[in-house]
C-alpha cells in the first residue's frame, strides 16, 4: 500500500516513508500541549517519552546487539538514585545530576559486562534477572541511600532544583530527550559500529571469525545502552519526587521495555517509539477508566498484541511500512 501511494510522489526522495511517522509524532507532539490542557493527557504523553528513551536505550543492546538483558532496571534505578542522592545530599542541580546518573549506570554496566559477555543466550538473560534481585534487595537494606523507605526530593520549584508546579516544562524537556535518544540510535544504525552491531546478533561466532572484536563492541553497546537507560532513570526520580526500591528496581520495568520494543519492531530506530506509543496509553487509560475492572487487562490485550505480531509481523510495527 505505502509503495503505491510512493509511486505517485516522485518529488520525495525514495525512503521518504521511512521518516513519516517520526514526522507526524515530531508535530503531534510539538502542538499537543495547545490542545490537551489536562495534566492526565500531558502525563500519558510525558511517559510515552520516558518508554521510548528507556526502549532506545535497552534497544542498542537487545534489538543491534541481539543481547537479552531482562535487568535494564537495575541501571534506570541507579540513574535515579544518583541524581537524587547527589541533590538531597550535596545539593548538585539536576541538569548535572541527571548525566552522572546515565555515568554511573554505564560505569556499572561496564563492570558487569566484563564477566557477563563470557555467558550466551537464556544464560546471560538469567544472569541480568539475577542483579536486577540483588540489586533491588540490597537497595531495600542500605540505610546510606534510604532503604526501604526512600527518598523525598526537595520541593522548591525553581530552575536549579528542575522543579516545575506546572507539567508542561516537564513535558518538553522529556520531548527534547526523547528526541536525542532516537537520533543517538538512528547515527548507530547507519554507521559502521551499527552494521558490526547487526553482525553480532545474526551470528556472533561468524562475526569473530571475520576479524570482529565481538567482546568490544558488546561493551561498547552496554555502555551507551545502559548511559540512556540511567539518564531516564534521572528524568524520572526528579519528575515523580519521591524514589523507593519498589518504584526505581521493579521488574515489571525490564519486561515492559522488552515489550515495548517488539511491538514497536527489535533493532530498528522507531521501533521503540512506535512500541511506546501502543503500550503506554493502552496501559493508561484501561487503568484509568476501567479502575480495578481494568487490573491486568492491559497486559492481556498486549500479550495479543504481541502474539499476533509475531505470527504476522515478527519484525514488529515498523514492517508495516513493507507491507
Amino acid at each position: 500500500m505505502f509503495h503505491k501511494i510512493q509511486s505517485h510522489l516522485h518529488f520525495l526522495p525514495k525512503n521518504w516513508l521511512t521518516y513519516l511517522p517520526f514526522g507526524c509524532f515530531l508535530i503531534f507532539s510539538l502542538i499537543f500541549p495547545l490542545f490537551f490542557k489536562g495534566s492526565f493527557n500531558r502525563n500519558v504523553m510525558i511517559f510515552i517519552f520516558l518508554y521510548t528513551i528507556m526502549a532506545e536505550g535497552w534497544n542498542i543492546l537487545g534489538g543491534y546487539a541481539g543481547q537479552l538483558s531482562v535487568g535494564h532496571v537495575v541501571f534506570f534505578g541507579i540513574g535515579g538514585y544518583t541524581n537524587s542522592l547527589l541533590l538531597v545530599n550535596w545539593g548538585v542541580t539536576p541538569w548535572v545530576g541527571i548525566f552522572l546518573g546515565g555515568t554511573a549506570a554505564a560505569g556499572i554496566s561496564a563492570l558487569i559486562g566484563l564477566p557477563c559477555f563470557r555467558l550466551r543466550g537464556h544464560f546471560f538473560a538469567l544472569a541480568t534477572i539475577g542483579l536486577a534481585e540483588i540489586t533491588r534487595i540490597s537497595c531495600s537494606h542500605w540505610k546510606a541511600i534510604g532503604g526501604a523507605i526512600g527518598i523525598t526530593l526537595p520541593m522548591e520549584f525553581n530552575l536549579y532544583n528542575f522543579l516545575w508546579r506546572g507539567k508542561l516544562p516537564y513535558y518538553y524537556i522529556f520531548l527534547a530527550f526523547t528526541l536525542t535518544s532516537i537520533l543517538v540510535v538512528f547515527i548507530i544504525d547507519r554507521s559502521r559500529m551499527g552494521l558490526y552491531l547487526k553482525a553480532l546478533n545474526q551470528d556472533q561466532d561468524a562475526a569473530e571469525s571475520f576479524g570482529l572484536n565481538v567482546f568490544k563492541y558488546k561493551m561498547i553497546a552496554i555502555v551507551i545502552s545502559t548511559f540512556i537507560t540511567g539518564i531516564a532513570g534521572g528524568l524520572y526520580a526528579q519528575y515523580v519526587q519521591y524514589i523507593d526500591p519498589q518504584s526505581m528496581f521493579p521488574f515489571m520495568i525490564s519486561i515492559e521495555i522488552i515489550i515495548v520494543v517488539l511491538i514497536g519492531g527489535r533493532g530498528t530506530v522507531l521501533g521503540p517509539l512506535l512500541g511506546a506509543i501502543i503500550f503506554v496509553p493502552l496501559s493508561e487509560y484501561t487503568r484509568t477508566y476501567l479502575g480495578g475492572l481494568a487490573k491486568g487487562y492491559d497486559y492481556i490485550i498486549i500479550g495479543l498484541i504481541v502474539v499476533i505480531l509475531a505470527i504476522k509481523r515478527p519484525e514488529g510495527l515498523v514492517g508495516l511500512r513493507r507491507s
